[in-house]
């Protein structure tokens, strides 16, 4: 009777042992029951089942709880049968005016809105920040709507309200279908997954919470005005004529609505531009400068710079230098297409353009170079700048370096501030080198450079604008070197010609050697974003054909 109570310690260290040697999964309740067989110190009697065991706190063999992995699939089963839910039912097509558009709610990591209007191109709006995304698909122009705009012009004094109220209803629409579709495939996939009611409706559940959720964000961050600086990308000629002139877009946009309807407008304009559609009075008061920099012998570069000109009826071009990459003569006839792009051009030297290059270029008639501070007044503007304190062709660091730019740049703010006393204050100073650019701040409202082959925009201490461009040669033909394409950037300012102060701008980017992309982004200063003047009355619609030029804006 003495070795009973040693066999039963055994045999309960022993089954301890083969407990912590089973797989973690296996639970406790599947022990077989004990038989009643047991004496009364507990033992097991021989040849009967073994007794059970109670639970020990803090058993190592007992299987760990992970209710995060539960509630992560939870998580993962509400977002893929929301996604497919949207999918498949998360859309509503509805009249826009004369536009025939398909809107739809898709999950995003950034939100925003974007406008689809084939086969142009597309316009991505910084509208909201939440994971859903507004998509608004334009399919076509309705042809009897649109008959109706030409019949009676003076509809389209009428059409931002129409629009609006258009767009109002479709998105409310959008929002209850929306709900049910993210509610009903949360639902529905949970219940095959879990083939519990239970927990499908508690899927339902979180999916429609973190449709509130999503919607709490995105009204919270919505911005009414992103679309006075959207994103378009797609065909480059038809990029401008999508939105209205500069002018227009400082002084009377206010809502996301009326921003919302003047795109359709202009979409409306796009779609009939060959029948009798009247077309918008362009602003006169809009002067356009065309910023282009580092071309660096790329031939490409020309056709491109043509293209905008005609585009956007630039007024006058300004080149920030390195148009050249050695500078010798043997390069001078790679200039010669200047003489056909159909505006004034004003260039700077570059630490890549030789005094022969400058010399060249001084003869051609619709070029004015600038050195030494000299100031030109050309297509409105009054434009001095300075050529580089250095000249590398060969790309060794610079003679002088920084504090050489920097003292160039303290003579041009020198001849800055001579001009105003004078009274002639200069509008824009143009220099190759930012580290020149910047120590003309106080001295003047704009100044432009390059030579960083990428972009800039900085509004320094004393109040002056500094904006550095890319390439517009795309790095030139050395790009080739490189492991991708480098970008081709330039960019149309639009200054008020009384004030001629900058009002917004479009940054023009097309891929480099090889791409075919093309996206303009337009941009407003800070100080106009800043503005809440009231939306006056949109302008009365003049004929085609009334001898005013098209206005492509930002």
């Amino acid at each position: 009777m003495v070795r009973v109570p040693f066999r039963a310690a055994a045999d309960r260290v022993r089954h301890r042992l083969s407990r912590l040697a089973r797989p973690a999964s296996r639970s406790r309740t599947a022990a077989p029951k004990a038989s009643r067989a047991t004496d009364r110190t507990g033992a097991t009697a021989p040849g009967g089942p073994k007794a059970p065991r109670p639970a020990v706190p803090g058993d190592l063999a007992a299987p760990a709880p992970r209710p995060w992995l539960r509630a992560l699939g939870m998580l993962a089963v509400v977002v893929l049968g929301a996604w497919l839910g949207l999918l498949a039912v998360g859309s509503i097509r509805t009249p826009v005016g004369p536009m025939d558009t398909n809107m739809t709610l898709r999950p995003s990591l950034t939100g925003g809105s974007k406008i689809n209007v084939a086969p142009l191109g597309a316009l991505e709006l910084d509208s909201h920040i939440a994971p859903l995304r507004l998509d608004v698909d334009v399919d076509r122009l309705d042809p009897e709507r649109s008959q109706a705009l030409v019949d009676q012009p003076e509809r389209f004094s009428g059409l931002q309200d129409e629009v609006t109220r258009d767009v109002a209803a479709g998105t409310g629409e959008l929002a209850v279908r929306s709900c049910v579709a993210v509610i009903s495939g949360a639902t529905a996939l949970g219940l095959v997954v879990y083939r519990r009611p239970r927990r499908a409706l508690a899927a339902g559940g979180l999916a429609l919470t973190l449709l509130a959720a999503s919607g709490v964000s995105a009204y919270a961050t919505w911005n009414p005005k992103s679309v006075l600086e959207p994103k378009f990308s797609g065909l480059l000629s038809s990029a401008p004529s999508l939105v209205g002139d500069a002018r227009s877009i400082v002084t009377e946009f206010d809502i996301y609505q009326q921003e919302l309807a003047r795109l359709v407008t202009n979409v409306t304009k796009l779609y009939d531009a060959t029948s009798t559609l009247p077309v918008y009075q362009p602003d006169p008061g809009t002067i356009r400068a065309l910023h282009v920099s580092d071309i660096h012998l790329n031939p490409a570069a020309w056709h491109i710079i043509a293209s905008l000109v005609e585009q956007y009826e630039i007024d006058v071009i300004i080149d920030s230098g390195d148009t050249m990459d050695h500078g010798s003569a043997a390069e001078n006839g790679f200039l010669d297409p200047i003489r056909d792009l159909g505006a004034p051009y004003v260039w700077v030297r570059g630490n890549h353009d030789s005094t022969v290059t400058q010399d060249y270029l001084k003869k051609f008639r619709n070029v004015r170079v600038l050195d030494d501070g000299k100031a030109v007044n050309v297509g409105g503007l009054r434009i001095a700048g300075t050529g580089d304190a250095s000249f590398t062709p060969d790309r060794t660091a610079p003679v002088g370096g920084k504090a050489a730019a920097q003292l160039e740049g303290a003579r041009l703010a020198s001849a800055l501030r001579d001009q105003e006393r004078a009274g002639t204050p200069v509008d824009i100073a143009v220099a190759h080198d930012p580290n020149t650019a910047r120590e003309t701040d106080g001295t003047v409202p704009l100044v432009l450079s390059g030579h960083l082959h990428r972009r800039i925009n900085e509004q320094l201490k004393l109040g002056t604008r500094l904006k550095v461009e890319g390439s517009t040669g795309g790095g030139g033909l050395r790009a080739v070197q490189n492991e991708k394409p480098e970008k081709v950037h330039a960019s149309v300012l639009y200054l008020d010609r009384s004030t001629r102060r900058l009002q917004a701008w479009d940054e023009i980017t097309l891929g480099g050697l090889g791409l075919t992309t093309a996206e303009v982004s337009r941009h407003l200063p800070e100080e106009n974003l800043k503005k809440d003047s009231p939306v006056p009355p949109s302008s009365s619609p003049s004929p085609t054909g009334s001898g005013t030029r098209p206005t492509p804006s930002p």
